[in-house]
């Protein structure tokens, strides 16, 4: 099995093989999965660190494994209205739903209650598979946990 504990910088050409993982995969600091060739992969990684897609882990072997963000069951918004889509991030994020942003569009892992909730906007919603790359938030890699000072 590879064992991975850095992740170096992703445009390096020297590739050794591809890993395909979701959001929900990336956002662990400790995790085994396997390799696109179907090769033992784990990875033991700073608490709070999030793979991103295109993020390269470099193995204790020196291999060095291409993150890729998979295909997910996502609902995009789009609208050209930007006062409707700041609205539903607004509402998204007030439920602590990770949530990517683009111009003119917004996106998450699809969850019909949040679809019905978003419709309820005037907003049109579809599903789609496509990769999900979610904001990191105001705490960057600590995954929005933080601690008051008081």
């Amino acid at each position: 099995m590879l064992t991975c504990t850095a992740v170096i910088a992703g445009n390096d050409a020297n590739i050794n093989t591809v890993v395909e993982l979701t959001w929900d995969q990336r956002k662990r600091s400790r995790y085994k999965a396997k390799t696109q060739c179907g090769q033992d992969i784990g990875w033991m990684l700073e608490r709070g660190k999030t793979l991103a897609d295109n993020d390269c882990l470099l193995a204790e072997d020196g291999t060095k494994v291409r993150v890729l963000a998979a295909m997910e069951n996502v609902s995009v918004v789009h609208s050209q209205d930007p006062w409707l889509l700041a609205r539903a991030a607004y509402h998204l994020g007030n439920r602590h739903m990770p949530l990517q942003v683009g111009q003119g569009w917004l996106r998450y892992q699809y969850d019909y209650v949040l679809d019905d909730m978003v419709r309820g906007f005037g907003l049109e919603v579809e599903q789609a598979q496509q990769p999900f790359e979610p904001e990191n938030g105001a705490y960057g890699e600590h995954g929005g946990h933080h601690h008051h000072e008081h």
